[in-house]
Protein backbone atom coordinates (compact mmCIF):
# COMPACT_ATOMS: atom_id res chain seq x y z
CA UNK A 1 0.00 0.00 0.00
CA UNK A 2 3.17 2.26 0.07
CA UNK A 3 2.41 3.10 3.39
CA UNK A 4 -1.00 4.38 2.88
CA UNK A 5 -2.59 3.33 6.20
CA UNK A 6 -5.28 0.85 6.49
CA UNK A 7 -8.82 2.44 7.26
CA UNK A 8 -11.77 -0.46 8.40
CA UNK A 9 -15.38 -0.13 8.12
CA UNK A 10 -18.82 -1.50 9.19
CA UNK A 11 -21.93 -1.03 8.07
CA UNK A 12 -24.54 -2.32 10.49
CA UNK A 13 -27.74 -3.13 8.77
CA UNK A 14 -30.94 -4.59 10.18
CA UNK A 15 -30.41 -7.90 9.09
CA UNK A 16 -26.83 -8.02 7.96
CA UNK A 17 -23.43 -6.46 8.73
CA UNK A 18 -20.83 -5.68 5.97
CA UNK A 19 -17.29 -5.05 7.17
CA UNK A 20 -14.68 -3.87 4.76
CA UNK A 21 -10.77 -2.57 4.69
CA UNK A 22 -9.86 -0.34 2.13
CA UNK A 23 -7.65 2.69 1.79
CA UNK A 24 -8.52 6.83 1.93
CA UNK A 25 -9.18 6.65 -2.27
CA UNK A 26 -12.20 3.99 -1.53
CA UNK A 27 -10.01 0.89 -2.90
CA UNK A 28 -11.78 -2.23 -0.98
CA UNK A 29 -9.23 -4.87 0.10
CA UNK A 30 -11.12 -7.12 1.82
CA UNK A 31 -14.84 -7.17 2.64
CA UNK A 32 -17.54 -9.65 4.31
CA UNK A 33 -21.05 -9.80 5.69
CA UNK A 34 -22.00 -11.17 9.30
CA UNK A 35 -25.86 -11.32 10.20
CA UNK A 36 -26.98 -9.00 12.21
CA UNK A 37 -28.81 -11.01 14.63
CA UNK A 38 -30.53 -9.81 17.91
CA UNK A 39 -27.66 -9.87 20.65
CA UNK A 40 -25.78 -7.28 20.01
CA UNK A 41 -22.36 -8.29 21.97
CA UNK A 42 -22.68 -11.68 20.09
CA UNK A 43 -22.37 -9.66 16.73
CA UNK A 44 -20.14 -6.93 18.19
CA UNK A 45 -17.80 -9.55 19.07
CA UNK A 46 -18.21 -11.48 15.36
CA UNK A 47 -17.75 -7.73 13.49
CA UNK A 48 -14.42 -7.40 16.03
CA UNK A 49 -13.15 -10.76 14.87
CA UNK A 50 -13.51 -10.19 11.23
CA UNK A 51 -11.07 -7.00 11.93
CA UNK A 52 -8.61 -8.56 13.67
CA UNK A 53 -8.66 -10.95 10.48
CA UNK A 54 -8.36 -8.29 8.28
CA UNK A 55 -5.34 -6.93 9.88
CA UNK A 56 -3.57 -10.03 10.22
CA UNK A 57 -4.42 -10.23 6.38
CA UNK A 58 -3.17 -6.41 5.32
CA UNK A 59 -1.90 -4.99 8.51
CA UNK A 60 -3.06 -2.97 11.71
CA UNK A 61 -5.58 -0.82 11.10
CA UNK A 62 -5.37 2.94 11.75
CA UNK A 63 -8.84 3.90 11.88
CA UNK A 64 -12.72 2.47 12.07
CA UNK A 65 -15.79 4.47 10.71
CA UNK A 66 -19.24 2.69 11.60
CA UNK A 67 -22.34 3.68 9.42
CA UNK A 68 -25.46 2.19 11.81
CA UNK A 69 -28.85 2.07 11.59
CA UNK A 70 -30.26 4.67 14.11
CA UNK A 71 -31.04 6.67 16.10
CA UNK A 72 -28.17 7.31 16.90
CA UNK A 73 -26.21 9.65 19.84
CA UNK A 74 -24.00 11.86 17.69
CA UNK A 75 -22.66 14.81 19.85
CA UNK A 76 -19.16 13.84 20.87
CA UNK A 77 -19.47 15.71 24.15
CA UNK A 78 -22.18 13.26 25.14
CA UNK A 79 -22.18 10.81 27.79
CA UNK A 80 -24.13 8.18 25.72
CA UNK A 81 -22.00 9.00 22.06
CA UNK A 82 -22.31 6.94 19.91
CA UNK A 83 -24.77 4.87 21.55
CA UNK A 84 -28.24 3.51 19.40
CA UNK A 85 -31.53 5.16 20.85
CA UNK A 86 -35.06 3.36 20.98
CA UNK A 87 -34.58 1.44 17.89
CA UNK A 88 -37.39 -1.18 16.39
CA UNK A 89 -34.33 -3.87 15.78
CA UNK A 90 -34.91 -6.07 18.72
CA UNK A 91 -32.41 -6.26 21.41
CA UNK A 92 -30.29 -3.36 20.16
CA UNK A 93 -32.09 -0.39 22.18
CA UNK A 94 -29.58 1.26 24.16
CA UNK A 95 -26.33 -0.78 22.59
CA UNK A 96 -23.24 1.24 23.15
CA UNK A 97 -21.49 0.75 19.61
CA UNK A 98 -18.48 3.75 20.43
CA UNK A 99 -18.16 2.14 23.70
CA UNK A 100 -17.18 -1.38 22.67
CA UNK A 101 -14.79 -0.06 20.29
CA UNK A 102 -13.32 2.37 21.75
CA UNK A 103 -10.50 1.18 23.58
CA UNK A 104 -8.98 -0.33 20.59
CA UNK A 105 -9.28 2.82 18.79
CA UNK A 106 -10.07 5.81 20.85
CA UNK A 107 -10.14 8.78 19.03
CA UNK A 108 -9.56 7.37 15.67
CA UNK A 109 -13.28 5.82 15.80
CA UNK A 110 -16.11 7.56 13.74
CA UNK A 111 -20.03 6.76 14.27
CA UNK A 112 -22.79 7.86 12.59
CA UNK A 113 -25.89 6.91 10.74
CA UNK A 114 -26.16 4.85 7.96
CA UNK A 115 -27.46 7.42 5.52
CA UNK A 116 -25.26 9.81 7.19
CA UNK A 117 -22.24 7.27 5.65
CA UNK A 118 -23.42 7.12 2.73
CA UNK A 119 -23.60 10.47 2.25
CA UNK A 120 -20.10 11.22 2.97
CA UNK A 121 -19.23 8.62 0.68
CA UNK A 122 -21.40 10.23 -2.11
CA UNK A 123 -19.33 13.84 -1.21
CA UNK A 124 -15.63 11.97 -1.35
CA UNK A 125 -16.31 9.15 -4.51
CA UNK A 126 -19.80 9.77 -6.10
CA UNK A 127 -22.58 11.85 -7.21
CA UNK A 128 -22.21 14.24 -4.89
CA UNK A 129 -18.46 15.22 -5.62
CA UNK A 130 -18.33 19.53 -5.44
CA UNK A 131 -21.21 19.98 -3.76
CA UNK A 132 -21.18 21.32 -0.72
CA UNK A 133 -24.86 21.21 -0.20
CA UNK A 134 -27.22 17.86 -1.09
CA UNK A 135 -29.27 15.11 0.72
CA UNK A 136 -29.11 11.78 0.43
CA UNK A 137 -32.45 9.64 0.87
CA UNK A 138 -32.13 5.70 1.10
CA UNK A 139 -35.94 4.32 0.48
CA UNK A 140 -35.46 0.17 1.73
CA UNK A 141 -36.28 -1.01 4.98
CA UNK A 142 -36.96 2.26 6.19
CA UNK A 143 -37.18 6.22 4.84
CA UNK A 144 -33.74 8.28 5.97
CA UNK A 145 -32.12 11.22 4.98
CA UNK A 146 -28.30 12.26 5.28
CA UNK A 147 -28.54 15.80 4.63
CA UNK A 148 -25.22 18.25 4.23
CA UNK A 149 -25.42 21.71 4.64
CA UNK A 150 -21.84 24.15 4.21
CA UNK A 151 -20.05 20.68 3.61
CA UNK A 152 -20.87 19.12 6.77
CA UNK A 153 -23.48 16.73 7.76
CA UNK A 154 -27.02 18.43 9.63
CA UNK A 155 -27.38 17.22 13.43
CA UNK A 156 -28.14 19.17 16.02
CA UNK A 157 -29.26 17.60 19.78
CA UNK A 158 -30.05 14.58 17.14
CA UNK A 159 -29.79 13.86 13.67
CA UNK A 160 -32.86 14.66 11.60
CA UNK A 161 -35.13 11.82 10.03
CA UNK A 162 -37.03 13.25 7.60
CA UNK A 163 -38.69 10.00 6.63
CA UNK A 164 -40.79 10.62 9.59
CA UNK A 165 -41.85 13.77 7.68
CA UNK A 166 -46.22 13.96 7.32
CA UNK A 167 -47.38 13.92 3.66
CA UNK A 168 -50.14 15.52 2.11
CA UNK A 169 -51.92 12.91 0.53
CA UNK A 170 -53.15 11.86 -2.66
CA UNK A 171 -57.03 12.74 -3.47
CA UNK A 172 -58.80 9.44 -2.34
CA UNK A 173 -55.90 8.07 -0.44
CA UNK A 174 -56.74 6.81 2.78
CA UNK A 175 -54.73 3.92 3.78
CA UNK A 176 -53.57 4.42 7.15
CA UNK A 177 -49.80 4.12 6.32
CA UNK A 178 -46.96 1.54 8.04
CA UNK A 179 -45.07 3.34 10.67
CA UNK A 180 -45.88 2.65 14.40
CA UNK A 181 -45.54 5.95 15.22
CA UNK A 182 -46.81 8.37 12.36
CA UNK A 183 -49.04 6.25 10.60
CA UNK A 184 -48.79 7.84 7.05
CA UNK A 185 -45.20 9.54 7.44
CA UNK A 186 -43.02 9.31 4.44
CA UNK A 187 -41.78 6.34 5.88
CA UNK A 188 -45.27 4.55 6.72
CA UNK A 189 -46.08 5.21 2.84
CA UNK A 190 -42.93 4.51 1.08
CA UNK A 191 -40.46 2.03 2.67
CA UNK A 192 -40.29 -1.47 2.01
CA UNK A 193 -42.63 -3.08 4.31
CA UNK A 194 -45.09 -0.38 3.82
CA UNK A 195 -45.11 -1.18 0.34
CA UNK A 196 -45.67 -4.53 0.85
CA UNK A 197 -48.30 -4.66 4.26
CA UNK A 198 -50.31 -2.01 1.16
CA UNK A 199 -50.17 -4.33 -2.07
CA UNK A 200 -49.33 -8.09 -0.18
CA UNK A 201 -46.06 -8.66 -2.17
CA UNK A 202 -42.20 -6.97 -1.69
CA UNK A 203 -41.36 -4.41 -3.70
CA UNK A 204 -39.01 -6.04 -5.87
CA UNK A 205 -41.62 -8.40 -6.79
CA UNK A 206 -44.03 -5.64 -8.57
CA UNK A 207 -43.82 -4.23 -12.36
CA UNK A 208 -43.27 -0.65 -12.86
CA UNK A 209 -47.31 -0.50 -13.85
CA UNK A 210 -48.28 -1.20 -10.53
CA UNK A 211 -50.69 1.60 -9.47
CA UNK A 212 -48.92 1.33 -5.92
CA UNK A 213 -45.91 3.40 -7.23
CA UNK A 214 -48.09 6.75 -7.91
CA UNK A 215 -48.40 6.72 -4.36
CA UNK A 216 -44.59 5.73 -3.38
CA UNK A 217 -43.27 8.24 -5.62
CA UNK A 218 -46.22 10.90 -4.61
CA UNK A 219 -44.59 10.27 -1.12
CA UNK A 220 -40.86 10.65 -1.90
CA UNK A 221 -41.55 14.05 -3.75
CA UNK A 222 -43.52 15.25 -0.76
CA UNK A 223 -40.01 14.44 0.88
CA UNK A 224 -38.52 16.08 -2.16
CA UNK A 225 -40.22 19.13 -1.83
CA UNK A 226 -39.77 19.38 2.31
CA UNK A 227 -35.83 19.36 1.20
CA UNK A 228 -36.03 21.80 -1.57
CA UNK A 229 -38.04 24.61 0.73
CA UNK A 230 -35.83 24.25 3.90
CA UNK A 231 -32.27 23.82 2.60
CA UNK A 232 -32.25 24.39 -0.99
CA UNK A 233 -29.76 21.34 -1.61
CA UNK A 234 -27.99 21.42 -4.68
CA UNK A 235 -29.01 17.53 -5.62
CA UNK A 236 -31.20 15.51 -4.07
CA UNK A 237 -29.88 11.54 -4.70
CA UNK A 238 -32.45 8.39 -3.98
CA UNK A 239 -30.91 5.29 -3.52
CA UNK A 240 -31.80 2.22 -1.37
CA UNK A 241 -33.25 -1.17 -2.36
CA UNK A 242 -36.63 0.43 -3.31
CA UNK A 243 -35.06 2.80 -5.43
CA UNK A 244 -32.41 -0.05 -7.00
CA UNK A 245 -34.78 -2.42 -7.76
CA UNK A 246 -37.07 -0.09 -9.11
CA UNK A 247 -35.36 3.06 -11.29
CA UNK A 248 -38.47 4.54 -13.01
CA UNK A 249 -39.44 5.79 -9.39
CA UNK A 250 -37.12 8.47 -10.37
CA UNK A 251 -39.16 9.69 -13.05
CA UNK A 252 -42.08 9.87 -11.16
CA UNK A 253 -40.59 11.79 -8.30
CA UNK A 254 -39.40 14.51 -10.95
CA UNK A 255 -43.14 14.80 -12.31
CA UNK A 256 -44.45 15.16 -9.07
CA UNK A 257 -41.92 17.20 -7.47
CA UNK A 258 -42.73 19.60 -10.18
CA UNK A 259 -46.47 19.23 -9.49
CA UNK A 260 -45.71 19.91 -5.95
CA UNK A 261 -43.44 22.79 -5.96
CA UNK A 262 -46.27 24.84 -8.95
CA UNK A 263 -43.95 27.14 -10.36
CA UNK A 264 -42.28 28.44 -7.21
CA UNK A 265 -38.60 28.26 -7.04
CA UNK A 266 -37.54 27.75 -10.19
CA UNK A 267 -36.25 24.20 -9.64
CA UNK A 268 -36.31 23.31 -13.50
CA UNK A 269 -33.16 26.25 -13.75
CA UNK A 270 -30.67 24.04 -11.66
CA UNK A 271 -27.52 22.97 -13.41
CA UNK A 272 -28.54 19.89 -15.75
CA UNK A 273 -32.59 20.68 -15.16
CA UNK A 274 -34.54 17.98 -12.87
CA UNK A 275 -32.77 15.02 -14.16
CA UNK A 276 -29.28 15.77 -12.92
CA UNK A 277 -30.99 17.33 -9.44
CA UNK A 278 -33.31 14.41 -8.72
CA UNK A 279 -30.64 11.30 -9.36
CA UNK A 280 -29.13 8.22 -8.33
CA UNK A 281 -26.73 7.76 -6.37
CA UNK A 282 -23.16 7.17 -7.92
CA UNK A 283 -21.65 4.60 -5.99
CA UNK A 284 -25.05 2.49 -6.00
CA UNK A 285 -25.46 -0.13 -3.53
CA UNK A 286 -21.84 0.44 -2.44
CA UNK A 287 -22.54 3.81 -1.44
CA UNK A 288 -23.46 2.49 2.21
CA UNK A 289 -20.39 0.07 3.26
CA UNK A 290 -17.91 2.75 1.37
CA UNK A 291 -19.95 5.16 3.80
CA UNK A 292 -18.17 3.55 6.59
CA UNK A 293 -14.66 3.94 5.15
CA UNK A 294 -15.49 7.72 4.54
CA UNK A 295 -15.87 7.62 8.29
CA UNK A 296 -12.88 6.19 9.23
CA UNK A 297 -11.15 8.21 7.02
CA UNK A 298 -12.79 11.20 8.83
CA UNK A 299 -11.88 9.84 12.00
CA UNK A 300 -8.64 9.40 11.10
CA UNK A 301 -8.01 12.75 9.96
CA UNK A 302 -9.45 14.55 12.95
CA UNK A 303 -6.99 12.35 15.25
CA UNK A 304 -4.15 13.19 13.25
CA UNK A 305 -1.53 15.74 14.03
CA UNK A 306 -1.60 18.61 11.24
CA UNK A 307 1.56 17.65 10.15
CA UNK A 308 0.08 14.28 9.83
CA UNK A 309 -2.78 15.20 7.42
CA UNK A 310 -2.81 14.81 3.88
Amino acid sequence: MGGEPLLCGVELGGTKCVCLAGTRDGSVLAQAALPTGSEPLVTLQRIADQLRDFAAMHGPCAALGIASFGPLELRRDAADYGRIGVTTKPGWSGCDLAGFFATRYGARLGVSTDVIGAALAEARWGAARGLTDFAYVTVGTGVGVGLVVAARPVHGWHHPELGHVRVQRLSGDAWPGNCRFHGDCVEGLAAGPAIEARVGAPPASLGADHPVWEQVAHALAQLAHTLVVATAPQRILFGGGVMSAQPHLLARIRARLRLSLNGYMAIEQVPGGLEAYIAPPGLGTRAGPLGALALAADALAAAAPPQEQA
